[in-house]
This record gives structure tokens, C-alpha cells and sequence, in this order.
């Protein structure tokens, strides 16, 4: 069959275009097509490392985890990572090209990205029977329309027809959806092939009229409501939740250990923490203030876009000195990539990679320093346990697997030992150390991201900390693996898109007949 598209887009930036794009990409795999996610343009920090080496958007490999698919960046081929007021650094086809302000990405860059965009799509295409494409913000941003290049320019290259979907958990969604279609063009009002309201709470008679008015005022169809749900794990694209931010954790029976991550301004890759959320006798914390720290069982200095600015932001909130106070009173921390640079005794960035200091003082609860370097490092990783000490004692035969994206290169201090020794770099074996753990082992970092991912060690980790608060450990026997568990959650939210939305009329805008018999 040739292959066909659809496209969703927005009424603005978090109504859960990403979300429903997964669902549609976990519906057609059911059904028996193969299929590919693609966002030509993805704006985030939260980025992941293909199997080449490629960085690419968090949002385009989940989808292609919904779609059974290995994620490439021709499914994301230009990821925008904002690190200060109005700038980005621009990564095309998985490779930083530099640093450009959005006004100079906007009129000079974008335009000449379409062709790359272009040969990108048609490489999905030639591989799969279906591309699920996601749009950004809205399209009704009257101010970029004439540069975009990742709306309704890209619906007109696909030929995919559009859905339209709104946020009404936030109100205002019927607003936003007519006034949407009204200042687009009337050819691009015409691609619109239906409307689509998420996050419904309530009763969906009483809703009824609502619909009725959107559809003879639009002369769009309402191709489905979707109801709100908070109970799947499906991982955020790069919006930590307000539940999250708030720094309230939920409640859960039993004995848990509280573990607090640092909501860095510029955080990047906090989907690395998700699977503690999910433990049982865990609770996950995001902490952006001193009078939220409480007491922490374990701290986590998480990734981060400028690890230099947001150290200066922890000296002057005061999280810094509560860090190592609370360190010096032997609560475990833990850094990932910035947050394990951070633990250091200093940073440099003499050619202003990061930022304007060419120097910052680092919290100093690791021996080693950190020189930031424009290279940028970003590979997938197999690595064994090397270190010792409180949090790895036990572990040193748990492998894990997880994947780099660093520009900085950190020596350790003589006689400091190194967290990782990493066995396999992008597929080549090599023998190489990572990170560094002190010598009570209450502190480590690495620059390894997904660590937790790994069941076994995620499991190791928090035991040690039961049993420092007196409770006795937990098997991982019976524990459902991180894979399974996602695997199940985009199964439930097939199953919620599914019942809530008209798929047969979804199929018939792709010229589709529905399940693929003889899958």
C-alpha cells in the first residue's frame, strides 16, 4: 500500500498533541499497519540518543515505543534545546549545529530546513504504511505563519489531513478552536478534517450542546472527547506536572522512602526519574525551593540545558548550602550529567559553551572538576557497577544500559573511583570509566542518563535506603519491568482513544478500511 499520513495540531502548546499522537500510533500497530511517528521540529530538553548517536526529542521516541518501532531522528530531524532568553542550540538530523537566536533561526535558518525535512518524511514513508505527524503550539500563530515549518506547511508536504485538538480541562476550548480556524487560511481551514476535545471531565450529555455548536459553527465534525486520566504512565514531553512541581507527594501505604529531585530551571531529561515514581514504596518529589526540602532519604541533582547558570541558581535560593548540609548529615546524593558535574570542587567553561562565567565554585562533594568543552558527547552506553560505598555495595554485578549527551569532560582526583566502567560505546566495545563516587559512598554521579531504567539497580538503590531508615528490603520478584509497564500503559490509552474517538471515520479520512486482516 502507499503510505498515508494524518496530522495532529493544536490549539496551543500542552492540550496533549503528543499524547494522542502515541495513542494513534499504538491503535494503528493493533490494527496491523506499520507505523511511524515524525515532528519536524521538536522545541525540548528532554532529548534521547539513538542507536547511531543521533540526539533526537523524548516526545518522538515514546511515540515510536507506542508505534513498536526503534526511534530515529528522521523522526524528529530538527530538535531545538532553548538554553538562555530567546536562543536555542539548533540540532539537525541528531547533530548540534550551534547556538542561534530565534530570530535568526526563524527568517534565515528555517526556510532552507524544509528540504531536510522534506527527505526525512520521505524515508518514513518508503518504510511504513502510516506516518502519525504532530504539530507545535498552534497554527494560528499569525506572527510565524509565514516561516513555519512545522504545521500547516508540513500538512500541505504529507498531504495529511488535520485534527484539530483542544484542551478543555483548561477552559476556553471552544474559543480556541473556532478562533483557530479563523485565522488560519481558507485553504489550510479546508485540511482540517475534524476536531478533537481532551481532558473531559464531567458528564458527556450534558456536553452535547457544546458539540453540536462547534460543529454547525465550524462546519468541522467533533471526531471524538477525550476524557481527562492522571493514571498512565506515559512520560511528559518537557512540562513537569503541577502535582510534581508542587513538591506534595502522594501518599502511598506502607514504608517509603521520600527521594527529593532538584527542579533545576534550565532541568533537562526528567523522564530519567520516572520509573521511581512508579515503585511502590517510593515517593518522588520535584523540589524548586529550601522550604520544600523537608527530609529528603535521598537527594538527585538532575540533567540540565546550563549547568552553570543553574548552579548559581542554587547558591541563590539557598538549595546549595542545604545540599551539603543535608550530605554532611549523611543523606545520600546522586548527580546526573549537570547535576553530577555540579557535586564537583570547580567548573570551567573558558570558551563560554554554557554560559558567561568562565568559572563557578561546584557544591565540592566530589573530588573531581569539570572543563566544559563545544564537542558535544552522544552515545547509548552498556556499563558495569564499579564503585563501592553505601549505595553500590552489592551492586558490582548489576549491567545497566542507558545513553550520554554531555559537553563537558570531568577528571577525578587521584585516588577517586569511578561510578561506571563503561563496556560498550554506539555498539563498539570499549573500556572506559564513568562518573565518580566518594569514598563513604553516600555520593555519586555519573553522565550516564536512564541508570534507573535498569530494574535491578533502580531496585538495589532503594533498598539501601529502606534498610537505612530500618525497614526491611523489597524483592524485585514479581516487580513489573519498566518496559512492561509502559508497554501496558500505552495498551490502556489505545483503549481509552479508541472508545472515545470515531476511528472509523479516522480511517476513512486516510482512504482506510480499519484492521488489516492477515496481521
Amino acid at each position: 500500500m502507499a503510505a498515508k499520513s494524518i496530522m495532529v495540531q493544536g490549539t496551543a502548546s500542552h492540550v496533549g498533541k503528543s499524547i494522542l499522537v502515541a495513542a494513534l500510533c499504538r491503535i494503528f500497530v493493533q490494527d496491523g499497519y506499520r507505523v511511524a511517528p515524525f515532528k519536524s521540529q521538536n522545541m525540548a530538553l528532554n532529548s534521547f540518543v539513538t542507536r547511531d548517536g543521533g540526539e533526537m526529542g523524548r516526545a518522538q521516541v515514546v511515540q515510536a515505543e507506542a508505534a513498536c518501532v526503534e526511534p530515529s531522528v528522521d523522526m524528529n530531524p530538527i530538535l531545538l534545546k532553548p538554553y538562555g532568553h530567546a536562543s536555542s542550540q539548533v540540532i539537525v538530523m541528531g547533530r548540534p549545529i550551534g547556538n542561534l537566536t530565534a530570530q535568526k533561526y526563524h527568517n534565515e535558518y528555517a526556510p532552507g530546513a524544509l528540504k531536510i525535512i522534506n527527505e526525512s518524511l520521505n524515508r518514513l514513508f518508503a518504510l511504513y504504511d502510516l506516518v502519525v505527524i504532530e504539530g507545535a503550539g498552534s497554527p494560528a500563530e499569525v506572527n510565524l505563519q509565514d516561516n513555519e515549518i512545522v504545521n500547516m506547511t508540513i500538512a500541505r508536504m504529507a498531504k495529511a489531513p488535520v485534527l484539530l485538538i483542544a484542551d478543555i480541562d483548561k477552559g476556553g476550548a471552544l474559543a480556541a478552536v473556532v478562533g483557530t480556524l479563523e485565522l488560519i487560511s481558507p485553504d489550510d481551514r479546508e485540511r482540517v478534517a475534524g476536531i478533537i476535545i481532551n481532558k473531559f471531565r464531567g458528564d458527556l450529555n450534558l456536553f452535547k450542546p457544546a458539540v453540536d455548536f462547534l460543529e454547525k459553527k465550524t462546519g468541522k465534525p467533533v471526531l471524538g472527547v477525550v476524557p481527562y486520566f492522571h493514571d498512565l504512565r506515559i512520560q511528559e514531553e518537557d512540562t513537569i506536572s503541577e502535582d510534581k512541581n508542587r513538591g506534595v507527594p502522594v501518599e502511598k501505604p506502607g514504608s517509603w522512602v521520600d527521594v527529593a529531585v532538584i527542579h533545576l530551571p534550565h532541568i533537562s531529561n526528567f523522564t530519567d526519574f520516572d520509573p521511581l515514581e512508579d515503585e511502590p514504596d517510593v515517593r518522588l518529589r520535584y523540589i524548586d525551593g529550601v522550604n520544600r526540602m523537608r527530609d529528603p532519604d535521598l537527594i538527585i541533582l538532575p540533567g540540565s540545558k546550563n549547568t552553570m547558570e543553574d548552579l548559581v541558581f542554587l547558591y541563590r535560593s539557598g538549595l546549595a548550602a542545604q545540599i551539603v548540609k543535608f550530605s554532611r548529615a549523611g543523606i545520600p546524593v546522586i548527580g546526573i550529567c549537570g547535576g553530577y558535574q555540579m557535586l564537583g570542587n570547580d567548573l570551567f567553561d573558558f570558551h563560554h559553551t554554557e554560559s558567561k562565567f568562565p568559572r563557578i565554585k561546584g557544591l565540592g562533594l566530589l573530588d573531581i572538576t569539570t572543563t566544559f568543552a563545544s564537542e558535544k558527547v552522544t552515545n547509548q552506553v552498556e556499563a558495569c557497577l564499579n564503585g563501592s560505598g553505601l549505595l553500590l555495595n552489592g551492586a558490582q554485578d548489576i549491567k545497566v544500559t542507558g545513553y550520554e549527551i554531555h559537553m563537558g569532560k570531568t577528571k577525578l582526583a587521584q585516588g577517586v573511583s569511578p561510578v561506571f566502567n563503561i563496556l560498550r560505546r554506539s555498539g563498539e566495545e570499549v573500556s572506559f570509566p564513568d562518573g565518580a563516587v566518594s569514598r563513604d559512598g553516600l555520593v555519586f554521579g555519573t553522565y550516564i542518563h536512564g541508570i534507573f531504567d535498569n530494574d535491578c539497580l533502580r531496585r538495589h538503590v532503594v533498598n539501601i535506603l529502606r534498610k537505612k531508615k530500618g525497614f526491611e528490603p523489597l524483592s524485585a520478584t514479581g516487580a513489573i519491568p519498566v518496559t512492561e509497564q509502559r508497554n501496558r500503559d500505552f495498551d490502556k490509552l489505545a483503549a481509552l482513544v479508541r472508545s472515545s474517538v470515531q476511528m472509523e471515520k479516522i480511517y476513512s479520512l486516510l482512504g482506510l478500511n480499519g484492521y488489516q486482516k492477515g496481521k
